[in-house]
C-alpha cells in the first residue's frame, strides 16, 4: 500500500474586510501559522460583505510587527530597589529590572 504524505495547510491573516477570511479547517479568523504575524480587530465592511452575499465579514487584520529589541536601552530601563529580610534575619537589598526581569540580591 502506498503511503501519501499529508501536506499541512496554513492560515495567515487577511487584510480584505469586505468578505469572510480564508482559514484552514479548524482554524479561526484570528489564527495564523506564521509566528511573526500580529493581529488587530477592526469593524469590517459589513455593507460590502452583505452586498456580495456574504453572511460574515473578516474583522481581524494583520498589523506591523513590534520592534525586535524588546528591552529598552539600559539608561531607559525601569529599575526598582527595595529592602528585604532573608529567612536567617539578615537584611538585603533587592534590585529588580522590570524590563528584563533580572533580579539581584545584595
Amino acid at each position: 500500500m502506498a503511503v501519501s504524505k499529508k501536506t499541512e495547510e496554513t492560515t495567515t491573516l487577511d487584510s480584505d474586510i469586505t468578505k469572510p477570511s480564508v482559514t484552514a479547517p479548524g482554524d479561526g479568523p484570528a489564527d495564523t501559522t506564521d509566528p511573526t504575524e500580529r493581529a488587530s480587530t477592526v469593524g469590517g465592511d459589513k455593507k460590502a460583505a452583505a452586498a456580495a452575499g456574504h453572511l460574515t465579514v473578516n474583522a481581524v487584520v494583520p498589523v506591523e510587527s513590534a520592534p525586535s529589541s524588546s528591552a529598552p536601552a539600559e539608561k531607559d530601563q525601569r529599575i526598582e530597589k527595595y529592602k528585604a529580610v532573608k529567612p536567617d534575619g539578615t537584611e538585603v537589598t533587592v534590585t529588580h529590572n522590570i524590563d528584563t526581569g533580572e533580579t539581584k540580591v545584595s
